[in-house]
């Protein structure tokens, strides 16, 4: 009687159907990327695939790796490009137009001029950060707009990332353009004269020259986030109540970066990574990326976590700027910030 069970289970197993196989879908993200594992494994077990993170550098060079590969694709889908290097995706031709189904809620700031490339997913403000020690302690008013900065006061007090390569550096110079509009020039060479400090990247700005980070750099004043405060409070060992640093908020004083997702040219996944953009835009995704990546998320019913909404900064009137217009301008004005800045 054994045997013939054993055999009949034999025959069920040679002839029942196989099983799925796993797909596996490849994101191109930069360095800051992060999700919960717990959230990630949602979309994973509800499409049987595998999710494969290629962290690729800061939001520059992550892009400039994707179009130089463009007729060898390293992914199918690209994280993380923003409004500033928008253009430079779009100019090169690295997405797939898609149509995967999204939110109708979603406001029209983030829509123009990237749908049907790329879908926004984020957005956070670029501003000048402040250590809030090094102002009290040397009894300095802490600046409330972009004029102020040039003010000898300030003299050597302001590192702000190189436009070129690094994504808050640019958003901060098209801050400048769009508040001084034809004076922009001027008041770099301003900023110059007033010995402003360039670095490659916002890693470096934030960690090595900002005081209020690191407490050893030399500059109390760095091109950072709105939501920056925040993470300084969340992330602090030993715990703070305070959050040490603060954001220059004024009007103008900010540039609102948006963070899109787009389907590389190429992939053999296009339903699945149709599937992964929708996935983002839901509210497992968009409620996980605050304290993930210290975002707010595009979808307008998806809730903030309590301390992001203490001590995350919004901003009310952010500098701003279309896509197309950033495409249009954009090397006309890093040509002309680097003649400008001897760059």
């Amino acid at each position: 009687m054994k045997y013939f069970i054993l055999i009949t289970l034999v025959m069920i197993t040679a002839c029942a159907p196989n099983a799925p196989e796993m797909q596996s879908l490849t994101v191109i993200v930069h360095d800051s990327f992060s999700v919960s594992e717990t959230v990630a494994k949602q979309f994973e077990q509800a499409n049987n695939a595998k999710l494969i993170f290629l962290k690729s550098g800061d939001a520059g060079t992550m892009l400039n790796k994707a179009i130089l590969t463009k007729d060898a694709p390293l992914a199918d889908v690209l994280y993380g490009v923003d409004n500033t290097f928008l253009s430079r995706a779009l100019k090169a031709d690295i997405f797939e137009r898609a149509s995967p189904a999204i939110p109708e809620s979603i406001p029209s700031e983030f829509m123009t001029g990237a749908v049907p490339d790329a879908f926004p997913i984020d957005y956070a403000d670029v501003c000048i950060n402040y250590d809030k020690s090094y102002f009290s302690e040397n009894h300095l008013t802490v600046p409330t707009s972009l004029e102020q900065l040039v003010d000898p006061s300030y003299n050597g007090l302001l590192v702000v990332e190189d436009p070129n390569t690094s994504s808050p550096g640019l958003a901060f110079m098209l801050a400048t353009q769009v508040h001084f509009g034809e004076a922009w020039l001027e008041y770099w060479q301003s900023l110059l004269q007033n010995k402003v400090v360039i670095v490659d990247s916002w890693e470096t700005a934030y960690y090595t020259n900002f005081s209020g980070s690191s407490g050893h750099g030399a500059q109390p004043m760095v091109v950072s986030y709105a939501t920056s405060p925040a993470a300084e409070v969340i992330f602090a060992d030993p715990p703070v109540d305070v959050a040490p640093t603060g954001s220059i908020i004024g009007p103008e004083t900010c540039f609102r970066q948006i963070e899109y997702v787009g389907i590389i040219k190429g992939t053999h996944q296009r339903d699945l990574a149709e599937k992964f953009i929708k996935f983002l835009l839901t509210k497992p995704f968009q409620e996980d990326l605050p304290l993930q990546m210290f975002v707010f998320p595009v979808l307008p019913g998806a809730d903030l976590p309590e301390a992001f909404v203490k001590y995350a900064e919004r901003v009310e009137e952010p500098a701003t700027l279309t896509p197309g217009e950033i495409m249009s301008n954009r090397d006309t004005w890093l040509e002309e910030w680097n003649q400008v800045m001897g760059r």
